[in-house]
Order: C-alpha cells, then sequence, then structure tokens
C-alpha cells in the first residue's frame, strides 16, 4: 500500500503555502534542482519521493542502480529529485540534504534510504540525532546543522514544492514518476521506465 502525503498532514502542523512562494524559493540555491544527467537527455524523468518511504528505498536499492547505470549515464535520461516528505522525519531530513553542497546530495540521500531502518524506524532513537550522524559523515558541521533543521523558510520552501507537484501532476503518494510531463505511481520496474523512456523519446 503506497504512503499518502496526508501522513505528514496527520503528524505534523500544517504550513500555509503563500502566493508566489514557490518563485521567491527559487532565489534560495539550496532548492535548487538536483539533477542526475545530461542537460540534453531527450527525456526527463521527476523522482517525487520521501526520505521515509519504504516503497522508495526499495525502489532506491532494486531499480535505481539499472535505472543511472543504463538510461542515466548514457544520456538518455534526465533525472530529477523532487520532494515530497510524507511526515515531519522525512522533512528533517530533507531539509538537510538540501543543505548539503549539491555535490554530496545524491550520496547523502542514497545513504538515508539505504541506512531507513536504522535512523527513521528503529526503536529507542532520536531520529534527528540519527540524520545529524550521517550529515556529519557529509561533512554538515553541528552549527550548521541545527541552524538547518529550525530553518522556518527552507522548511516552507520545500513543503511548497510539495504542494506545487500535488496541484500540478496530482501526487498524492510516493514514488511518482513523471516522465515528460505524464505521470506514473507506484514501484516502477526497470523494464516499465526503459518502455516509458523509449515512448517519450
Amino acid at each position: 500500500m503506497l504512503l499518502s502525503r496526508r501522513v505528514l498532514i496527520a503528524t505534523s502542523a500544517a504550513i500555509a503555502v503563500v502566493p508566489g512562494l514557490a518563485r521567491a524559493a527559487d532565489a534560495d540555491p539550496r532548492m535548487s534542482d538536483r539533477i542526475l544527467g545530461k542537460a540534453d537527455a531527450p527525456v526527463t524523468m521527476q523522482e517525487w519521493f520521501s526520505l521515509t518511504c519504504t516503497h522508495c528505498a526499495a525502489w532506491g536499492k532494486e531499480v535505481f542502480p539499472e535505472v543511472k547505470a543504463k538510461l542515466i549515464d548514457t544520456g538518455k535520461l534526465r533525472y530529477i529529485y523532487r520532494d515530497f516528505p510524507l511526515d515531519q522525519v522525512a522533512l528533517t531530513a530533507a531539509m538537510v540534504a538540501r543543505a548539503l553542497p549539491p555535490e554530496r546530495y545524491e550520496a547523502f540521500v542514497s545513504t538515508l534510504l539505504a541506512s531507513q531502518d536504522r535512523w527513521a524506524f528503529a526503536r529507542d532513537i532520536n531520529p534527528t540525532d540519527e540524520i545529524f550522524k550521517r550529515a556529519a559523515l557529509a561533512g554538515m558541521p553541528r552549527a550548521l546543522f541545527d541552524t538547518t533543521v529550525a530553518d522556518q523558510p527552507l522548511k516552507t520552501a520545500i513543503l511548497a514544492e510539495q504542494q506545487g507537484g500535488a496541484d500540478k501532476y496530482k501526487v498524492d503518494s510516493t514514488p511518482t514518476f513523471i516522465i515528460n510531463e505524464k505521470a506514473y505511481s507506484g514501484e516502477q520496474p526497470y523494464e516499465a521506465i526503459a518502455k516509458y523512456v523509449a515512448a517519450a523519446s
């Protein structure tokens, strides 16, 4: 069963999206697109994901390496990460990922997805402390981490991006893939992704 964005609404206070906020967020380099692949690739795929989504973690482990090797690295596909945090823990993790230098983003996100059971769902742990341990390994000092997780404009900008996905593409669960503006929900096998890319080329 796919996780729903209702989880975020149910577990954290609602934050209003002010008209024009998404445009204002464009001025924040932390909200610039995190992209893999060549700029002139014929097909663009967005993945709307949550760092606490077990389906996203499974797709990242089982399918993404093949997508990267056969489609992204070969110049057929341009891939864009899109934040769609399903709960407060995922939102905190997304904020920290955004605050890292762009060249460290992919590795950090991959690490979080691969170790999700240890920092997001393990018993008797503080998820924020566990996120910091991984952020420290990525080179983030404690002072920057503390400032980042308390950064209301960054939090609101990420939620504005999430709302934009819901409004434009009707995203309501993760993972959702947008391939040349067409939406596909759920864990898509490599064969399906390759078929969609070929059709869109």
